[in-house]
């Protein structure tokens, strides 16, 4: 099938703008939407700013020992043009179902959380018994805000409508959504204290395949200070990267999204952290590629 790709200079790691779609094991999604965020704006300026960083990463990852860009990485056009949320969540959905037929990994960048959205229902409806990670400073389950159900402060609430979910690394919530906690689904930021523990504590609660949604306020100010909103006590760039390694090493993931960025010209730093990130991911899934060893297999 014949998607539209991503035109400009920007495409992920820098690589061809027009490569082999349907060869490509990563369809990279930008979702420049910053529509419903309630203090600082500019996530929308996140995914271009991650693009541009990720040109200049080296594309040989050392803790893997791989280069992940050789299972073919493809940048699609970016989500644009909405009157609303719920017009943006219908969009992301439908394209992101589009390229999970075509059998792509769909890898989400926003924009604000919201993006989540249509991306986890997209997923929840091709994978039965879906769970979905959350890494977030926020709760994120209200039920509605500011007159939406499709808020960025409503995302998670939306995901536990169509499967399982576990929060990692909150640290701030209204006590309406403390009223609503489900036991063992929430992992607390001051309740990590190692990362083989919380590994498996996530684990524990996962029985089929994952995705994965990281919203970059998860990580502290002092390394993420690009957010929107960000929360002091948050984990460590290293303390994320194990708990997805070892997630990916014993579960199959089977999507994941990277949010919140919001650019400042003055630091770069976040930017490229960002990008890095989201091609350690893409590292961790090839390395313990569950679909190709089998089930329950890992290396």
């Amino acid at each position: 099938m014949t998607r539209d790709l991503h035109k400009d200079p920007g495409a992920f790691g820098g690589l061809p703008e027009a490569p082999d779609y349907a060869s490509a094991r990563f369809a990279v999604l930008p979702i420049p939407y910053d529509g419903t965020s309630t203090w600082q704006k500019g996530a929308d300026k996140g995914p271009d700013a991650l693009l541009h960083a990720s040109a200049n990463m080296e594309l040989y990852d050392i803790e893997t020992d791989s280069e992940p860009w050789r299972a073919g990485i493809v940048t699609m056009a970016p989500q644009v043009g909405f009157d609303s949320p719920e017009a943006m969540v219908a969009s992301v959905r439908a394209e992101t179902e589009a390229l999970l037929a075509d059998g792509r990994t769909v890898v989400g960048l926003g924009g604000e959380h919201s993006v989540s959205i249509g991306l986890i229902q997209a997923h929840a409806a091709k994978y039965p018994g879906l769970t979905v990670l959350q890494f977030d400073a926020h709760g994120d389950s209200r039920d509605e805000y500011e007159h939406s159900k499709c808020n960025h402060a409503c995302v998670m609430a939306r995901a536990a409508e169509c499967a399982d979910y576990v929060a990692v690394g909150i640290r701030s919530m209204d006590v309406e959504e403390k009223a609503r906690l489900v036991p063992g689904r929430t992992i607390f930021a001051h309740e990590i204290e190692d990362i083989d523990t919380t590994a498996r504590r996530i684990l524990d609660r996962i029985k089929g395949p994952v995705y994965i949604t990281i919203d970059l306020d998860v990580l502290d100010p002092s390394e993420m200070p690009s957010t929107g909103t960000p929360e002091p006590g948050g984990l460590t760039y290293r303390q994320l990267k194990g708990l997805l390694r070892a997630v990916c090493r014993e579960r199959q993931v089977v999507g994941f999204d990277v949010v919140e960025l919001m650019p400042r010209a003055e630091n770069r730093a976040p930017d490229f952290l960002a990008a890095r990130l989201t091609y350690q991911l893409m590292a961790f899934v090839l390395s313990f590629d569950h679909t190709a060893l089998g089930k329950g297999e890992s290396r």
